[in-house]
């Protein structure tokens, strides 16, 4: 199965994803099929603050036509961002899209987590993950989430992360812990590995893009078909 991925939104997640996903794929012994689109993320920008769902999967769909163009047996968006439009984009879409949201509930769960704090865009936060946590109990720092968006959106589009900016993520999180009992901080933006890699909060961290890669590296080596994957949402 060859893989598309939609990149660039931003260019750091599509970094991430390529350096997992080929980890991933080498730990289980199997080659990687797998071509990249660029996206542009300033578009995303202007019609996720819109909410402007219609114009952003269109956008998409063209993309994936050039991914199936190229062989692509499926796509995946390299953005948690991205997936506000995810429902328009499968209307358009030529070929399956991957989910990148649908299966962290279930991994949630799994994880005996009953509640998790998440940071990642504006919308991620305000919708707790588009509403599709029905397992798992979420909360975020509602006062503060257009501060930590915008600290978010500026770190995904340099592609780096401040000190400035890796304090203001890393102490959300730990306020969701200890103010709102979180079980754990949910990385629910894919940029997000810039503040935290390498880092000791003193709180578990679930990188979202980690799960996301395990589905598609499942795919990729013939362990799952995307009817399964699509199956267990």
């Amino acid at each position: 199965m060859r893989i598309g991925l939609i990149g660039g939104i931003g260019v750091a997640a599509t970094i991430v994803y390529y350096q997992r996903l080929t980890a991933e794929m080498s730990k289980r012994g199997s080659d990687l099929d797998l071509t990249i689109e660029h996206g542009d993320v300033q578009s995303l920008i202007r019609n996720n603050l819109a909410d402007d769902r219609d114009a952003q999967a269109a956008i998409f769909a063209k993309t994936v036509d050039r991914l199936k163009s190229g062989g692509c047996d499926c796509v995946a968006l390299t953005s948690l961002g991205a997936h506000y439009c995810v429902d328009e984009l499968n209307a358009m879409s030529s070929l399956p899209i991957i989910s990148g949201v649908s299966p962290l509930d279930a991994y949630f769960a799994a994880q005996g987590l009953g509640t998790i704090g998440l940071l990642g865009t504006r919308v991620v936060m305000r919708t707790r993950l588009y509403g599709q946590l029905s397992k798992t109990n979420a909360v975020a720092l509602d006062d503060e989430i257009d501060t930590i968006g915008q600290t978010y959106q500026d770190m995904a589009v340099a592609g780096v992360c401040s000190a400035a900016q890796r304090d203001v993520m890393i102490n959300a999180g730990a306020r969701m812990v200890n103010d709102q009992n979180a079980d754990a901080v949910v990385l629910a933006g894919t940029d997000l590995n810039l503040a935290f890699d390498g880092q000791t909060t003193g709180y578990k961290v679930i990188d979202a893009l980690d799960v996301h890669v395990a589905v598609l590296a499942d795919i990729a080596s013939g362990r799952k078909t995307i009817e399964e994957v699509a199956m267990a949402r």
